[in-house]
């Protein structure tokens, strides 16, 4: 008997030891898990004011990753913080709130370090219901688009949002129970092409240009990075090392989950390629161009997107979050509602111009639309894609839109689950997709976009 009662208190021993020693220094992905739970659930509560288990549970758990739905969520509305952690206790998950510049997770703890970099906000006047769009949110309907967007086999599992353009109109719109016109929603990578022209704006005014090199110093650490142009990183084909696969602990998953300065991360990644001779997809090079651009503007650069870009588009919504070391998310974290989402896509096809004002100079919108040569025809010179999402069986050489009669100008910006923007210069549409439709359902919108431009003819 006492000898089982000794097994058994080993036994006990051995697993409180276990959870103290998780606790403690919990695996990287069970801490990338909390830092990613924490970082969804925060921004959705402080700047888009969506109940916290709401979230927890369709956002962050139902996606279907079997450890993220025995994730544990504390909101401290009063002092801004988030904790998250697996079973209540392993992960040390944490995301703090700044007013400006939104939520950061904080992998290394660093609350003091995470709230300087923040702003006070100018309020920016929300779209008037009785001008019509884009000055205010006023429809002209279009009803046999308008039946198109309603059909789920079209739209997709897990719409939230669909937003449809045509010759800057808005002609059809269509919100998920639970979301509106007003709700801002995450574009996830197609946060990329709004950085890009972030970075525009700065070519525009003198303070970077495409040509420029030498971003790495040339000295015996730069093992040939010093030879990286502005529009090598533009063009996702700088050489630089970088893994973008999810679902395990990659270059992508520690850059927004583990790394407090991630445009420090991809400054110090080695040259794994010669410069421009391989397309690589990379998160990190948005967050380094983010930084880069956030350097030529100088003091007032957490600010910037929503002066010199939002405002003048009346993207009242819009906000892009910066990293805990107040570099700019410019690879991920930009939130607007369908209809801001929508401005942004009608100034790309406007050629950078809104109400008469040249904004991005005259040919950029053009280059980043324009093929770079890496990646064999699959994606533009400026974070943009030249095709829709592929399908589950599309070859490596195919061309995801050749199934469907789409125009041959198209051109779209694409995010993590489903957020789209589709671009067709010649019909004059944009169409906005936004959504929580994981990335293995191959969800294809082209179908959709095919549909609109059927019912506008």
């Amino acid at each position: 008997m006492n000898k089982r009662l000794t097994i058994g208190a080993s036994i006990i021993v051995i697993l409180v030891l276990g959870a103290i020693w998780l606790h403690a220094v919990p695996p990287e992905l069970f801490r990338v898990g909390s830092n990613y739970s924490a970082k969804i659930v925060c921004t959705n509560v402080f700047m888009v004011n969506r109940n916290a288990d709401e979230v927890l549970n369709i956002d962050v758990q139902a996606p279907g990753n079997p450890f993220l739905k025995l994730m544990k969520v504390e909101v401290d509305k009063a002092q801004g913080v988030v904790h998250a952690n697996l079973f209540g206790f392993i992960g040390n998950g944490l995301a703090v709130y700044r007013p400006g510049t939104g939520c950061a997770a904080v992998p290394d703890g660093d609350i003091a370090a995470a709230r300087k970099y923040q702003f006070n906000p100018a309020p920016m006047a929300a779209p008037s219901p009785e001008l019509a769009w884009p000055l205010g949110s006023k429809m002209t309907v279009n009803e046999k688009v308008n039946a198109v967007i309603q059909k789920d086999e079209l739209t997709g599992p897990g719409v939230r949002a669909v937003a449809v353009i045509s010759h800057g109109h808005l002609i059809a719109q269509r919100y998920a129970p639970g979301f509106s016109a007003d709700t801002p929603l995450i574009g996830w990578s197609m946060t990329k092409t709004v950085n890009a022209a972030l970075v525009g704006l700065q070519v525009g005014a003198g303070k970077l240009s495409l040509e420029q090199d030498h971003i790495w110093p040339a000295d015996k650490t730069s093992g040939g990075r010093e030879k990286i142009r502005l529009a090598d990183l533009l063009a996702m084909s700088s050489g630089l090392e970088f893994n973008e696969e999810y679902g395990e602990v990659s270059d992508v998953t520690r850059l927004l989950y583990l790394e407090p300065d991630m445009a420090g991360f991809v400054y110090n990644k080695p040259l794994q390629h010669p410069v421009g001779s391989v397309w690589n997809y990379s998160t990190g090079t948005s967050v380094f161009l983010s930084r880069l651009w956030q350097q030529s503007v100088g003091a007032d650069s957490l600010s910037f997107p929503r002066t010199h870009l939002f405002g003048p588009l009346g993207m009242s919504s819009a906000f892009i979050e910066a990293d805990e070391r107040g570099t700019i998310t410019g690879g991920s974290y930009m939130y607007a509602t369908a209809q801001d989402w929508a401005r942004f896509g009608q100034f790309l096809l406007q050629d950078g111009v809104w109400n008469g004002q040249r904004l991005l100079p005259e040919g950029y919108v053009e280059m980043m639309h324009s093929p770079a040569p890496a990646s064999h025809g699959k994606y533009g010179r400026g974070q943009l894609w030249l095709e829709g999402p592929e399908a589950k069986d599309t070859g490596p050489d195919a061309n995801a839109d050749t199934p469907y009669h789409l125009p041959a100008d198209i051109y779209w910006l694409l995010g993590h689950d489903g957020q789209i923007i589709a671009i067709v210069p010649s019909l004059q549409l944009v169409v906005v997709r936004l959504g929580l439709t994981p990335d293995q359902l191959y969800y294809q919108p082209q179908v959709m976009v095919e549909k609109i431009i059927a019912a506008l003819n």
